[in-house]
């Protein structure tokens, strides 16, 4: 008897920890056999390849909300960033002092640097007058979309070169989307930071208690500013991988990116709370909400139905990982 409980506890255990994981196991077996060209290579690659510019924000994001934080600017940064790619680089080719060929790269710097600065101030107001970075980064969405607007003049700018194009929809041998090896890359760096890196263990200690890290040592200032700043310069990233993919810079662009972002943040594990969440988890996240769109696409779902269903599975996802993540138990008052 005691076996059968200690077993049934354990795989209770398993269950809980690889819950998510479980669940979109399912989900694509279901569409293996239910939906027609799902579980094909092409597919599969073309799953990564369409979550990737979500995917390297949702990885910093994820930096970001252990460290306490959470960044709604995000999808604005991308249409800054594409927005500075495309005018410095038309700009730079005008003047003739290099070919657009190569002025497209001090264009992408800029724009990385741009991010970058953008994060720093972000921080920097966090840190400095303690207001939460929800207002200050829901303010800096709403500048940052008017800041590209005027640069671009409200037009799309399409000064590009013909082989930037390969950044956002090139492949490697006729088959591995770029974009999916950016996605890679960024999963890489960031999974080695949170898990191996005392910065990484300074942002779940700052996530989990402030003032107790601070006592301990930890700059907290310079935690915060640093999460904030690293997924700035991603999201300025993905709008060079959107603009490369498009082959112009738009301030239309990133609209509503930030929600996506954070749902799969949130549905790997991660608590808002801070000081809760894990690199893989919001891999698991990424992958889910690909899935779930690409399914949807290959059973000819509209788009109005689209938004009800995504959002659906979303608030179903988010509701399991925040039991499981902030241990919820719903009790029955006794009257």
């Amino acid at each position: 008897m005691d076996n059968t409980a200690s077993a049934g506890k354990k795989w209770a255990e398993i269950f809980k920890k690889y819950m998510m994981e479980m669940i979109l196991g399912v989900i694509i077996l279901i569409l293996i056999f239910t939906a027609p060209g799902f579980f094909t290579l092409r597919n599969v690659l073309n799953i990564f390849r369409n979550v990737a510019i979500t995917g390297v924000i949702s990885l910093g994001m994820t930096m970001v909300i252990i460290g306490g934080d959470i960044d709604l600017s995000v999808g604005s940064g991308i249409a800054l960033s594409a927005v500075i790619v495309s005018t410095v680089a038309g700009k730079i080719a005008e003047s003739g002092a290099m070919p657009l060929a190569s002025s497209v790269l001090i264009g992408m710097l800029v724009a990385l640097i741009v991010g970058f600065l953008i994060g720093l101030f972000n921080g920097f107001i966090r840190t400095k007058f303690n207001i939460p970075s929800f207002i200050i980064t829901l303010a800096m969405l709403n500048v940052l979309y008017g800041l590209s607007a005027i640069i671009s003049n409200g037009f799309p700018v399409t000064t590009l070169p013909d082989w930037y194009n390969w950044i956002g929809a090139g492949r490697f041998f006729n088959l591995i989307p770029v974009p999916a090896l950016w996605l890679l890359l960024v999963f890489i760096i960031v999974f080695i930071i949170m898990n191996m890196t005392k910065l990484g263990r300074e942002i779940y200690a700052v996530g989990g208690n402030p003032e107790a890290a601070r006592l301990s040592g930890i700059n907290v200032t310079f935690v915060k500013i640093t999460a904030l700043a690293t997924v700035q310069v991603l999201a300025a990233f993905a709008g060079i991988i959107l603009s490369a993919q498009v082959m112009a810079g738009s301030s239309t662009f990133g609209r509503g990116y930030e929600m996506d972002v954070i749902s799969a943040v949130i549905i790997g594990g991660a608590s808002l709370g801070g000081g809760i969440g894990k690199v893989w988890g919001t891999l698991i996240g990424i992958i889910f909400l690909g899935v779930i769109s690409n399914g949807m696409t290959l059973f000819g779902v509209g788009d109005f139905e689209k938004y009800v269903v995504r959002g659906g599975l979303i608030l179903f996802a988010v509701l399991l990982n925040t039991i499981q993540t902030e241990g919820i138990t719903f009790r029955r008052k006794r009257a």
